[in-house]
């Protein structure tokens, strides 16, 4: 197979224009191209003109390699694709292996372990699909959320209602099996060659329940409303996992458990330290989330192609490095979306971002984050930057009025150092409603004077970015996980047999990383329980 990149085309392309410009990239005739599909479709907005570049991947007749070889062409390699190797169990464990959470670390954990034929159980603290669904139509209907109703929303959440980004800055031979395996299950080809891959919140559940169906064709057990409350362990090993459950405490027999918790499990974290699970403090990022009118995005990005049937809501990424100042970037970029609650703990608000598959929301929005060290932390705790979080969390609650509401100021008036009153063209989406108010009073003082010298540059950017009418709401502190759990070369904390996994642990960055994290944890778990 050949791979070929950099292939311009119009956005009214057809897929005889695709053979036709492979043929012509390579040089032969259309009769001698086997095959074309594509790889990889991104927009190219630059130079005032908008196409569609394209990576491409052909079978031709004849030797592709010395093909290949005679074009001395960099856009053109030869290309094998990668095949996940599904790992086996040589032996039965004394008790099926556990995966705590149920989020893409731990849907990918248990799907490989069920692959296996090890018919994990699935633990999960949260409702089912089914019932959180109702919860999201209520919430969405009245604006009203219950934070003690485990429902989460965006990335960081729980794993059922994610935005659905996938696309990723690692590199790992894993990532293709999870598109493809998240595709397959979600009746989306277009996962497969996005270039920034994005399953949307209204198909991701339907995804999710599939993913659930084969774990349970494969023989493992799914429980909801259930949470680790505590462990017990044998000689330094893990021996079981004590559960909190619709019928009361339970302990569960267990030598290999995952713990794909989310960044956002704090109880859970919490008493993992307690139990002796070594945990350091990691960088992470705060502030806020920005709207601006979708169509002026649109604009910026394609100019005269805005609305063009074949573009969906343009999207960006922006990072600056303010002189004498912290570096400030936009994150989780949700073209045609809404900004969302995010807060697991009742008393605070956190704010988060989705987009449904269509991306045709009015607003367009992004968190926009200033770096947070452990210096920054004012204490050598492992959960200082827990603690850092939950401050913010509260103050930003208070600031909004303390029903759930949350605080927001205009780019404006957050410029000019004044307080809002009221805002203008662009109506914060945040479904809990949202109060004007000077969003200092709940951002340290050093991300607030990041944020106000990054904005201008940002604009300097993208045309519009720092426009006074645009909506910053607060406070954004999920970005990730502000603790890192120690692991071993085989994936175990120092209580043998407990794998500390995902976004929670610290060891990933987003929906893909954190499939990813899950399937190696699954492996480690299979050469563990086989003696390897």
């Amino acid at each position: 197979m050949i791979q070929l990149t950099s292939v311009s085309l119009p956005l009214s392309y057809t897929d005889g224009d695709l053979r036709a410009a492979a043929a012509k990239k390579l040089k032969i005739s259309e009769n001698d191209l086997l095959s074309c599909a594509v790889a990889k479709r991104s927009v190219d907005a630059r130079r005032g003109q908008v196409s569609f570049l394209f990576s491409l991947h052909v079978t031709v007749k004849g030797d592709e390699k010395a093909l290949v070889k005679r074009l001395r062409n960099d856009q053109i390699t030869l290309f094998t694709p990668l095949v996940y190797a599904q790992p086996k169990v040589t032996k039965a464990p004394a008790h099926p292996p556990v995966v705590v959470g149920s989020g893409p670390a731990g849907l990918f954990a248990a799907l490989i372990l069920s692959r296996a034929g090890l018919k994990p159980i699935l633990l999960e603290r949260g409702k089912d699909v089914d019932a959180r669904t109702a919860d999201v139509a209520k919430f969405e209907k009245t604006g009203v959320l219950d934070p003690a109703s485990n429902v989460q929303f965006g990335e960081g959440g729980a794993g059922t209602f994610s935005d659905g980004k996938l696309n990723t800055g690692i590199k790992d031979e894993r990532i293709r099996f999870v598109l493809e395996t998240l595709a397959k299950a979600g009746d989306a080809e277009d996962l497969l060659w996005q270039a920034r891959p994005h399953v949307g919140t209204d198909r991701l559940k339907t995804t999710v329940k599939a993913l659930r169906r084969e774990l349970l064709e494969n023989g493992a057990s799914v429980r909801f409303s259930t949470c680790v409350v505590d462990i017990e362990t044998k000689d330094g090993a893990l021996s079981a996992l004590v559960l909190d459950t619709p019928n009361g405490r339970e302990s569960l027999p267990c030598e290999q458990a995952i713990f794909a918790i989310g960044h956002s499990a704090r109880d859970t974290v919490e008493m993992l330290l307690n139990r002796g699970v070594t945990m350091l403090q990691k960088p992470f990022a705060v502030g806020v989330r920005i709207e601006h009118k979708r169509e002026w995005i649109d604009r910026a990005q394609y100019g005269k192609f805005a609305n063009h049937p074949a573009l969906s809501a343009a999207d960006y990424r922006l990072a600056v490095r303010p002189e004498n100042g912290r570096g400030v970037y936009t994150f989780c970029m949700c073209p045609g979306g809404t900004v969302v609650a995010a807060a697991s703990e009742e008393g605070g608000v956190a704010v988060n971002g989705m987009s449904r598959f269509a991306r045709d929301a009015e607003n367009s929005n992004s968190a926009v984050l200033v770096g947070v060290a452990p210096e920054d932390f004012g204490s050598d705790h492992p959960l200082a930057g827990v603690e850092l979080q939950r401050k913010m969390e509260r103050e930003a609650f208070a600031l909004g009025g303390g029903d759930y509401k949350a605080p927001a100021q205009t780019v404006g008036d957050f410029l000019a150092d004044r307080a809002s009153t009221g805002f203008g063209e662009v109506a914060p989406s945040y479904p809990c409603g949202v109060t004007p108010c000077d969003l200092r009073n709940c951002l340290p003082p050093f991300v607030a004077q990041s944020l106000k010298a990054g904005l201008p540059l940002m604009g300097k950017r993208l045309r519009g970015f720092d426009r006074a009418e645009a909506v910053l709401t607060g406070v954004e502190t999920r970005s990730s996980s502000p603790v890192k759990m120690v692991r071993d070369e085989g994936g175990q904390s120092p209580i043998r047999g407990l794998f500390p996994c995902g976004e929670g642990a610290g060891f990933a960055g987003g929906i893909t990383s954190s499939a990813v994290d899950g399937i190696r944890c699954a492996e480690w778990v299979i050469a563990a329980i086989s003696g390897e």
